[in-house]
């Protein structure tokens, strides 16, 4: 059953059971193709199978006991271990208690948040049982507040509930929509893993990292942050709080907490310090349990083109470019050197109401109000080609593709700058004029290339000295100046610094990163050596010839500006020639 949704388990086992028939089954699919809703709840409507059936089945697929709530007698003693506020609040009632194990019929087994909360109220071992819905409402229905004053429908809305849909997809119902971290930390009530798992996020944040790495051995669990390109490890949560940190995540980022053998993608947001955040969650299956990774982003784009420290001929080159009617712009470089920034840069200078933009992107990582953002699943089809193929007959004026990974998009995206439309995408390549090659290599053909392709940009993040603890260097020997083309002329007179190390870059002598891009402007000359099938190391010179600066050349500069080291020009960037 690997590979197949919460809903779809669940059917097949009626279909064993004799519950369902597979006429019935496809009937319901599809209406489900046709005006979507949940398979299970259409079963139920359709009277095909009975609340009864269906929750016999989830407890089998579960392998959570199924239990008849409205024949059972229960004790007072047991039904005084859960406070009637917390039964109604989670949807559950106490059935037994047997030693330190307390037994509770729910028609959520999976409400991992309900689980914890009631572990932690009892300090007992807390064994879930499967009920029908109605069942378990009736049951609460007589149950008393045992507040002053009974929650309020209207209070209940305003909690973050889980709740599972019919095909297993977890559904957040969180009208705050961003969740408060620093508000849920001082938050006595929160359980242990809700308050773990936002410390992670809290602590990621304060750190400024761009990504958190969780990862599950078999003794222990590993925390890594990634802090300006590098991955550091901090003091990880307890193994045994693992699973239900990774269910928690899944929970905030709408993914299925019963699927653990396949790889999921979800997102979320979270608020820290009145800042908006983006998250990006990967899970990944590994022999000893779940890999978290989640990239941060800030839910609001804070570069704009003039913040990202182009040189003044690369940044006239740039807006030449973004101002242009129509025609491509590229932007490449390696995972995690800033592209989609760039990109959000434009778009953020291009956002107007004159303009319709639509993007299509595998995930989105930053949610642009005015924007129309495209998320690609390519699990059901939706590839950046058959989005991009629909988003042109959306009248769009500009254009964003997350990436160009095929030839397919390629060809589409070209068409599409050809008639009018401004493009923009990235690629995975080493410099801008590879980014020219590479489109010939994807089968585009090459005057269909020159037309199109306006501009082609390169970049990388170097980190930034520690303007705290800022100091002159002695002038690197003559050995060092040479690999990077330099003679003790062209730096004479110039002072070049590094970081000392303090308490505020916690003695790394960096802090942040800036970044670093080349400029390649698609001129008639490289237009007609495009056309030729030029190389990328003829295009690159060319565009040297008329003034473009290579990420080493603009990596120099900014190391003669003080903003880098002269180390760090060697990592991130490499000889011209």
């Amino acid at each position: 059953m690997a590979g197949k949704s919460y809903g779809e388990r669940i059917a097949e086992v009626l279909i064993n059971d004799g519950l369902l028939s597979q006429e019935q089954l496809d009937e319901v699919r599809d209406q489900q193709k046709q005006s979507g809703g949940q398979l299970l709840k259409l079963l139920a409507e359709k009277k095909f199978v009975t609340e009864e059936d269906l929750m016999i089945s989830t407890g089998r697929c579960l392998d959570s006991p199924p239990v008849n709530v409205s024949k059972l007698t229960v004790s007072e003693e047991v039904r005084g271990l859960v406070s009637p506020d917390m039964a109604r609040m989670h949807k559950l009632i106490p059935v037994a208690r047997l030693g330190k194990k307390l037994f509770v019929a729910m028609a959520d087994p999976l409400n991992v948040l309900a689980l914890d909360d009631l572990k932690r109220a009892t300090k007992m071992d807390v064994f879930p049982m499967i009920a029908t819905t109605k069942a378990v409402m009736d049951a609460l229905s007589g149950l008393k507040s045992t507040s002053n004053s009974s929650v309020s429908m209207e209070q209940l809305e305003e909690q973050e509930q889980m709740t599972l849909d019919g095909d297993g997809n977890v559904e957040i119902v969180d009208n705050k929509q961003d969740m408060d971290i620093e508000a849920s930390l001082s938050n006595g009530q929160d359980a242990p893993v809700i308050k773990m798992t936002n410390l992670i996020l809290y602590q990621a944040i304060k750190e400024g990292a761009s990504d958190v790495h969780l990862e599950p051995y078999e003794k222990k669990v590993t925390l890594r942050y990634r802090i300006d390109g590098n991955c550091q490890e901090f003091k990880g949560p307890p193994r045994n709080m693992h699973n239900a940190i990774v269910s928690r995540i899944k929970i905030i980022s709408g993914l299925d907490i019963a699927e653990r053998r396949l790889p999921q993608d979800g997102r979320s947001r979270l608020k820290s310090g009145g800042t908006n955040f983006d998250l990006r969650v990967s899970i990944l299956p590994m022999l000893h349990g779940e890999k978290v990774c989640i990239r941060i982003n800030k839910g609001s784009i804070a570069a704009n083109i003039a913040g990202l420290g182009m040189d003044e001929s690369s940044f006239k080159r740039f807006m030449k470019a973004v101002d242009a009617p129509h025609g491509m712009l590229l932007v490449t470089g390696p995972t995690g050197s800033g592209k989609t920034t760039t990109l959000y840069a434009v778009l953020t200078e291009l956002n107007k109401p004159q303009y319709n933009v639509v993007t299509v992107e595998d995930p989105v990582e930053v949610q642009i109000n005015g924007v129309n953002q495209v998320p690609v699943r390519a699990e059901i089809g939706l590839t950046f080609a058959a989005c991009l193929r629909s988003i042109l007959r959306q009248d769009p004026d500009i254009v964003m593709i997350g990436e160009i990974r095929d030839g397919e998009t390629a060809d589409i995206a070209v068409k599409a700058a050809l008639t009018g439309h401004q493009v923009l995408s990235t690629l995975h390549t080493n410099d801008a004029a590879g980014a020219i090659a590479r489109m010939d290599d994807m089968g585009v053909a090459p005057f269909l290339i020159s037309s199109s392709v306006i501009l082609a940009c390169a970049q990388r993040l170097a980190k930034r000295i520690c303007p705290n603890c800022k100091e002159e260097t002695e002038m690197p020997p003559a050995d060092f100046l040479e690999k990077l083309d330099l003679t003790p002329e062209d730096v004479e007179g110039v002072t070049f610094y590094a970081g000392r190390g303090c308490d505020k870059c916690k003695g790394k002598g960096l802090a942040g990163r800036v970044p670093v891009i080349e400029v390649l402007s698609v001129s008639d000359r490289v237009r007609k050596m495009v056309i030729k099938r030029a190389n990328s190391a003829e295009l690159k010179k060319i565009a040297i010839e008329e003034g473009m600066m290579t990420l080493r050349m603009v990596a120099v500069e900014k190391a003669k500006e003080g903003i880098i080291s002269l180390q760090e020009v060697i990592d991130i960037s490499s000889d011209d020639h």
